[in-house]
């Protein structure tokens, strides 16, 4: 059984920073791609940041220059730091990791943290 947990979010004011993180646990052999989504209230989820097994890193074009997605293998682990945060990047952020475990590779979903980006 494979299980991602987030933390980092929470309430900053406009141009501040966070650091969102995602770790997978569980039987887990190796972990791939990671990515992050957000959903606003009333709007649909989005990718946001995503990064390859290759280390390669593609942004949602309203983040480039203020995100940035890592993965740490040996961690299980890949986090988005956020910095100049807008208003309107307030939303839940949904992380998402293709794993390798005892089922075989799958894809699995955090349960959500919120951003909340006001003064």
């Amino acid at each position: 059984q494979v299980q991602l947990a987030e933390s980092g979010g929470g309430l900053v004011p406009p141009g501040g920073s966070l650091r969102l993180s995602c770790k997978a646990s569980g039987t887990i052999f190796s972990l791939h791609t990671g990515g992050w989504y957000r959903q606003a209230p009333g709007k649909a989820r989005k990718l946001v940041a995503a990064i390859t097994s290759d280390e390669t890193p593609n942004y949602e074009e309203s983040v480039k220059g203020r995100f940035t997605i890592s993965r740490d293998t040996a961690k299980n682990t890949v986090s988005l730091q956020m910095n100049n945060l807008k208003p309107e990047d307030t939303a839940v952020y949904y992380c998402n990791l293709r794993v390798r475990s005892l089922v075989g590779a799958s894809i699995y979903w955090g349960q959500g943290t919120q951003v909340t980006v006001s003064s």
